[in-house]
């Protein structure tokens, strides 16, 4: 399927999201409670066959926290972009879809380690560089205290 063709498709599954022909991929944002559903449909659609999870990032917009997932089909060589947000500073918090990629396993833990965004339902959710006196360090208000010499 081309960007406009899965975009179309897309649209009769009859998800609560909002989906657009990016310039290099097609687009899909979806809320926190329907992030787990859609993933689920893209990987075990015949038509879609999303078999492989190429990336989670993490990104802090100021007022929201978000995750970025890049999806591609090994079968049919699209992909596509899932975008989920939540305004929730305080806990962060996104379905983990480790059920359904098992390379989300450490994806979303390096998401969680430098945002401190938790996944529900992960098996191992702990922090996978740093230990606990790091606080967030990819937070935008992330403040460093340890007075790092630069030079």
């Amino acid at each position: 399927m081309n960007k406009t063709e899965l975009a179309e498709y897309l649209k009769t599954l009859g998800f609560e999201c909002e989906i657009r022909e990016g310039r290099q991929f097609t687009e899909a944002a979806i809320s926190p409670s329907g992030l787990h559903d859609l993933a689920l449909k893209l990987k075990e659609d015949e038509r879609l066959c999303f078999d492989f999870l190429v990336c989670i990032t993490g990104m802090d917009y100021m007022t929201d926290f978000g995750a970025i997932y890049h999806l591609r089909s090994t079968k049919y060589s699209h992909e596509i972009v899932i975008k989920v947000r939540t305004s929730d500073r305080q806990n962060p918090e996104f379905d983990s879809v480790t059920d359904i990629w098992k390379s989300a396993d450490f994806l979303e833990r390096e998401v969680y380690d430098l945002l401190g965004i938790r996944f529900t339902n992960h098996p191992d959710l702990r922090r996978l560089f740093l230990n606990d006196s790091w606080g967030f360090p990819l937070r935008k208000d992330y403040v460093d205290d340890s007075e790092i010499a630069t030079s």
